[in-house]
């Protein structure tokens, strides 16, 4: 018995009951499920197209839950791919269509077209060190101008404390390390600073680039890394600028500057000829471009008034010499890694050895009337006042 068939008028009027439905979220039109399943497949390389699980003649909405349950009866288990994180890093490039644009056809790793969401891979979404160390640097300082007052402008330009009071909170004072040997106050200058002015500036550049680092590299390295190069600038510093109270977290952070281009270094060297590895010699042209001029651009404002350019050297240093070791563990080439791995212990090793070696020998000679921090200012600004901690007055 043949079977009645609808005109195209009849058909087209023909409304679907939605009571019959049982729709989870939103619910998508076919034409909006079909273009969804059909990136699925794509992402997860499927033979059949999405069409052969739903009639285009349907005029019926399909919950997002319906034509998952389908998909998985009609091709096996379904698996949505996860979307990878949108953190800037750096890292390798997500297999996307992005990726692909920055090649030309000849493979070659030249952009021909710059993506728009560039997506890296980073081992953490957050840099919990770098905004631990910068919330523990802004109360210190809170604390040390509540208890010991704010210094006039002609004694400390970047709004703070009296000098006195810096060395008293832990401060790099050449005759205590030297003569007390008072070594923790080798790290601990990083937590202090002379003002606000000067806390900005280095939180600013802390909570940006070094909590990026953090994020590509991991708390445990970025911790390595940030308190070496801390110890290695305030040694440098006690030998070249014996006479000055120093503080400040920048020594750490060009520290940080300086693993990342022993990391540009190592990995550059290391020949990648795979598509990724392509991709990331291309980041790392811009990404040591960009840390060069930074450090160029520290070093020269290091030879300002206030402003320790022995400690910054220090830091950058030994930076560099530990963040060849870090990342050369790393290398995919053993021979490579193994290779790098002793080349920077040694170059690590010596450098310190060097710096030690000088600031315990006797060479040193600070001035001894820093063992009064308070008497030695007095000589120079007759407005001085000595009131933090241990009560001095005028």
């Amino acid at each position: 018995m043949a079977k009645s068939k609808k005109t195209l008028k009849e058909a087209m009027e023909a409304k679907p009951k939605m009571s019959n439905l049982s729709i989870e979220g939103p619910t998508p039109t076919v034409h909006e499920d079909v273009e969804q399943a059909t990136n699925y497949r794509a992402l997860n390389d499927l033979p059949s197209p999405a069409t052969s699980i739903l009639s285009t003649d349907s005029r019926q909405s399909v919950g997002s839950e319906q034509l998952k349950a389908k998909w998985k009866k009609k091709f096996g288990r379904f698996s949505k791919p996860k979307r990878e994180s949108s953190i800037n890093s750096v890292g390798s490039f997500s297999q996307s269509e992005d990726f692909k644009k920055l090649f030309d056809e000849d493979g070659n790793a030249e952009p021909t077209e710059k993506p728009e969401d560039e997506v890296y891979v980073v081992k953490q979404r957050w840099g919990y060190c770098s905004y631990a160390f910068s919330l523990g640097q802004v109360l210190v300082l809170i604390i040390m101008m509540s208890g010991c007052g704010i210094a006039p402008m002609n004694i400390n330009p970047m709004i703070g404390p009296y000098p006195d009071a810096l060395s008293y909170w832990g401060g790099k004072n050449a005759v205590n390390i030297i003569d007390d040997g008072e070594w923790y106050r080798l790290i601990t200058p990083i937590m202090l600073h002379a003002g606000v002015i000067h806390l900005l500036c280095n939180v600013a550049v802390q909570v940006e680039t070094g909590a990026f680092f953090e994020r590509e590299w991991g708390s445990l390295r970025w911790m390595i890394v940030y308190l070496t190069s801390a110890v290695g600038s305030s040694a440098l510093s006690v030998i070249k600028m014996p006479g000055a109270i120093s503080v400040g977290s920048s020594g750490a952070v060009m520290g940080l500057f300086g693993a990342k281009l022993a990391e540009v270094m190592v990995r550059w060297l290391e020949r990648d000829k795979s598509t990724q590895g392509r991709v990331a010699h291309q980041v790392r042209k811009e990404q040591c471009a960009g840390v060069t001029c930074s450090v160029v651009v520290v070093m020269l404002f290091s030879f300002i008034p206030y402003v320790d350019w022995s400690a910054h050297l220090g830091g950058l240093i030994a930076g560099f010499c530990v963040g060849m070791v870090i990342f050369a563990l790393n290398l995919k080439n053993k021979k490579a890694a193994i290779g790098w791995t002793i080349v920077g212990t040694i170059i690590t090793c010596v450098y310190f050895t060097i710096v030690f070696k000088e600031l315990y020998s006797g060479d040193v000679d600070p001035p001894e009337e820093l063992r009064d921090v308070c008497g030695y200012y007095k000589q120079f600004f007759d407005d001085y006042e000595c009131k933090c901690m241990r009560g001095q007055q005028n």
